[in-house]
């Protein structure tokens, strides 16, 4: 545990990079390229990797590594994807599988993966993975390539999703996760990636909860405006971590942002989510560990009243506790399920060196070495 923090990593992907994956070439090279960029240059070199490393076939071994030997998180979910730009969606549902099959006690829960835009075959395909998975939720991404062309689709679409959301509640998922704000290669962003088309969805569907993926990255307002309006919408935090470590001022003023309108009570729906193997997940929750408004940012927040600091209740809500409470993961069982486990580690023992326990540590290494 980081401190006696609880982490749970609300979003974290296995992720194909390599070249051979791209189905659309041009808009899969432009998604890894940008991923890339993300995580090429921390400050910390340690936390670097070469670009083939990157752009590799990541293992859910190598995820799991990443996460419960080489950072403080406790826990994780594990996400598919089904981004068609990719053969495998760029995360496969049989990874997702591997994950909670195999490590079942760390990787707590996986989300399931489908296109609307497949039509019928994406309710067959969610009955499949929720017979596989026995997921938590529902990841769903706004734009498509299932027809040929890049496709986008709005999440109050009654005739589109809105059968979706049904077939979900029938099958006992009550989760539905949207990648939001951050566009998906070179695709017109219209207004699928503004979250204020899942306030029709929220108020159609109130007994599901929605997460905004990436919420308050763009469209900052809006995001805010639906957090203080609808309580089945939460904020999941993935790629905030980057910014956290990199530029924590934009990281404050993302967080004031989202809180804005509805107060300090926006905390309890924001949960942490670190997207590995995006990038390494030990920097930013160190980073979060210390982490503090500026006191000039706070005598300007909020619009209707002042926003106090963070505190460390706060902390521990978006760090693990806000998920839990929203999945109904009981956190002391959850804990004692782990104690002595292969990714045990005895309090203040050190963490290995970044990168030293997955597949392509000796090509880390040597890259490295070729740099000093």
């Amino acid at each position: 545990m980081l401190d006696d923090y609880v982490v749970i990593d609300a979003v974290t992907h296995a992720y194909n990079f390599h070249p051979s994956n791209y189905a659309v070439a041009k808009d899969a090279r432009l998604v890894a390229d940008l991923s890339y960029f993300m995580a090429r240059n921390p400050p910390d070199r340690r936390y670097a990797l070469p670009d083939e490393v990157y752009r590799s076939d990541w293992s859910s071994a190598d995820v799991a590594n990443l996460l419960f030997h080489e950072s403080e998180t406790d826990f994780a979910v594990m996400h598919a994807l089904p981004i068609s730009a990719f053969h495998d969606g760029l995360v496969s549902v049989a990874k997702a599988a591997e994950a909670v099959e195999r490590w079942p006690n760390r990787f707590i829960g996986a989300y399931a993966a489908v296109d609307p835009m497949t039509g019928p075959q994406a309710l067959l395909e969610l009955e499949r993975q929720a017979d596989l998975l026995k997921p938590h939720g529902l990841k769903l991404y706004p734009n498509s390539w299932a027809t040929g062309s890049v496709e986008l689709w709005r999440m109050d679409d009654p005739k589109l999703v809105y059968p979706l959301y049904e077939k979900a509640m029938e099958l006992g998922i009550r989760h539905i996760a949207v990648h939001k704000a951050v566009p998906i290669g070179s695709v017109p962003v219209k207004d699928s990636y503004n979250p204020s088309d899942i306030e029709g969805a929220a108020a159609a569907f109130p007994d599901l909860t929605f997460e905004i993926v990436h919420g308050g990255m763009a469209f900052l307002d809006e995001t805010a405006w639906l957090l203080s309006r609808f309580d089945n919408i939460y904020v999941n935090m993935e790629i905030q971590n980057i910014i956290l470590e990199r530029r924590p001022r934009a990281f404050a003023e993302i967080l004031l942002g989202l809180a804005r309108i509805g107060g300090k009570r926006m905390f309890r729906r924001m949960f942490w989510g670190s997207g590995t193997t995006l990038y390494h997940p030990r920097p930013a929750l160190e980073a979060f560990r210390a982490f503090e408004f500026p006191e000039d940012l706070l005598a300007d927040a909020g619009l209707f009243a002042s926003i106090p600091q963070l505190t460390d209740a706060d902390k521990r809500g978006i760090l693990g506790g806000n998920y839990a409470r929203m999945h109904g993961v009981d956190l002391e069982k959850a804990k004692a399920a782990v104690v002595g486990d292969e990714f045990w580690r005895e309090p203040g023992a050190e963490l290995p060196e970044p990168y030293s326990t997955i597949s392509s540590a000796k090509a880390v290494d040597d890259w490295r070495s070729e740099r000093v």
